[in-house]
C-alpha cells in the first residue's frame, strides 16, 4: 500500500464534516479502492479517531487531541502521514449538504465560493456550518492544495417546476424556499452503478430507497431526478433516526403558541429527539438496536418507518407514471433484510415482488424471477463521488466503469 503512493505522489482526500464527526477517505490518482478509510467520531474531550487501511487493519492513531475539527483533521493528517510517508495531495473533495439554486455541479473553493456557501447556511442550521469548517481547516492544514465542494443538492437541481415549489406566495419560491431534496453524492452513484449494471433500467423509472440514520426516496427518470421526499430541509418527507420526516406545519405552530417553545428548542426536538428514536420512547435511534429489542417501543417506530417508506415509494412511482426499478441504498437500505421485506410486502400493486432468499443473502437483485419490478440492493459510495470530483478538478479522468 505505502508503494502505491510513493509510486504515484497524487493522493486524494475525501471529508464529510459533521457535527461531532469527521469521515476521510484516502485514494490515489486512480481506481476506487480506498487506501485509508475512517473517521473521528465525538469530537470533544472524549473524542475517538478510528481508522483502517485498505485490507482494514486498523491504524496507530498519532495523536489523540481531537477537541475540535481542526484538531481532529490535524490528528488524521498526521495519522495517514505516518502511514505513508510519501503522502503529497492533490486535491481534497468535501460533501457540503446545501448548494442552493446556484452551484448545480461541484465547484473548486474560493473565499467568494465559501461567502455564497455561508450565506446558506440558514437552509440547513446543522450541517452547513460544519461543512465550511470542514474546508477552512482542510485549507489550512494544506495551502495551495484545491478544495472541491460536492453538493448534496446538486442532484436535485432541475427538478419540474411543481416539484421544486411549495404552494406560498411565490416571493419565497424566489428567495430560496424551495424543495431542494438531498442525499444527491448517494444518489449520483447509486444512478451511475445501476446504469452500469442494468442499463436497461435506467433508461426508465427508477426509484431509490435511501435509508439511513437520514433517510429519503428519489424518483429518478432516464437517469435524471424529478422528485424527491426531502424539500426544503433535511426534516421532511421519511422518518429518520432522530429527525421527525413530514410533519404538519400546524404543529410547529402548536408548540409555539399552546407550548411556549423557542425556535431552538423545536429545531432541537425536530432534528435530535424524534424520528426512530422519538417513536421508540427514546430507546434508540438505531435500527440494529430496535429490531434486537422486539418490544412495543420498537414495533411502533419500526412500522411506521415502513409504512412511511411504503407511502413514498407510492408518490415517487405516481410522479413518474409507473416503476421499472426499486433500490436499496444507505445503512438500513443495505443491511436490513426485515425492513426491506416488510417494504416490500405491500408493494405487489407496483409490480414488486422480493425472492426471500436472495433478500436474505442481501443480494444484488432481490426481485423474484416473476416480478414486473426489479428491486436491487446497491450499497452507495459517497466518498467516491467526491474523489472523482476532486481527481476532475486537478484533471484526471474518471475511469470507465
Amino acid at each position: 500500500m505505502t508503494e502505491t503512493i510513493q509510486a504515484d505522489s497524487r493522493a486524494f482526500l475525501a471529508l464529510n464534516a459533521g457535527s461531532s464527526s469527521l469521515k476521510v477517505a484516502l485514494f490515489g490518482a486512480t481506481g476506487d479502492r480506498a487506501l485509508v478509510t475512517g473517521q473521528a467520531e465525538r469530537i470533544g474531550p472524549e473524542g475517538v479517531i478510528k481508522l483502517k487501511d485498505a485490507d482494514g487493519r486498523a491504524l496507530p492513531v498519532v495523536s489523540g487531541d481531537i477537541s475540535n475539527h481542526d484538531a481532529a483533521l490535524a490528528a488524521i493528517i498526521a495519522t495517514v502521514r505516518a502511514a505513508f510517508p510519501g503522502l503529497k495531495l492533490a486535491a481534497v473533495g468535501h460533501r457540503v449538504v446545501h448548494g442552493g439554486v446556484n452551484f448545480t455541479a461541484p465547484v473548486e473553493v474560493t473565499e467568494a465560493v465559501l461567502a455564497e456557501l455561508t450565506e446558506l447556511s440558514p437552509f440547513a442550521p446543522l450541517h452547513q456550518p460544519h461543512n465550511i469548517a470542514g474546508i477552512r481547516a482542510a485549507m489550512e492544514a494544506f495551502p495551495g492544495v484545491p478544495q472541491v465542494a460536492c453538493f448534496d443538492t446538486a442532484f436535485h437541481r432541475g427538478q419540474p417546476f411543481v416539484n421544486d415549489t411549495f404552494a406560498l406566495p411565490h416571493r419565497y419560491y424566489e428567495q430560496g424556499v424551495r424543495r431542494y431534496g438531498f442525499h444527491g453524492l448517494s444518489y449520483d452513484y447509486v444512478t451511475g452503478e445501476v446504469a452500469r449494471i442494468a442499463p436497461h433500467l435506467m433508461a426508465g423509472r427508477v426509484v431509490v430507497a435511501h435509508l439511513g440514520n437520514g433517510a429519503s426516496t428519489c424518483a429518478i427518470m432516464r437517469g435524471r431526478s424529478v422528485a424527491s421526499s426531502m424539500g426544503f430541509s433535511v426534516l421532511d418527507g421519511l422518518p429518520m433516526g432522530t429527525r421527525c420526516g413530514q410533519v404538519d406545519p400546524g404543529v410547529i405552530l402548536y408548540m409555539l403558541e399552546r407550548e411556549g417553545l423557542s425556535t431552538a428548542e423545536i429545531r432541537d426536538i425536530l432534528y435530535n429527539k424524534s424520528g426512530l428514536l422519538g417513536l421508540s420512547g427514546g430507546l434508540s435511534n438505531d435500527m440494529r438496536t430496535l429490531e434486537e429489542a422486539d418490544s412495543p417501543e420498537s414495533h411502533r417506530a419500526i412500522d411506521y418507518f415502513v409504512f412511511r417508506v411504503q407511502r413514498e415509494l407510492g408518490a415517487m412511482a405516481a410522479v413518474m407514471g409507473g416503476i421499472d426499478a426499486l433500490v436499496f441504498c444507505g445503512g438500513i437500505g443495505e443491511n436490513s433484510r426485515v425492513v426491506r421485506r416488510r417494504i416490500c410486502e405491500r408493494l405487489g400493486w407496483m409490480g414488486v415482488e422480493i425472492d426471500h432468499g436472495r433478500n436474505a443473502e442481501s443480494a444484488t437483485i432481490i426481485s423474484s424471477e416473476f416480478a414486473r419490478t426489479a428491486v436491487m440492493i446497491v450499497p452507495t459510495r459517497e466518498e467516491l463521488v467526491i474523489v472523482r470530483a476532486a481527481r476532475k478538478a486537478v484533471g484526471i479522468a474518471t475511469e470507465a466503469a
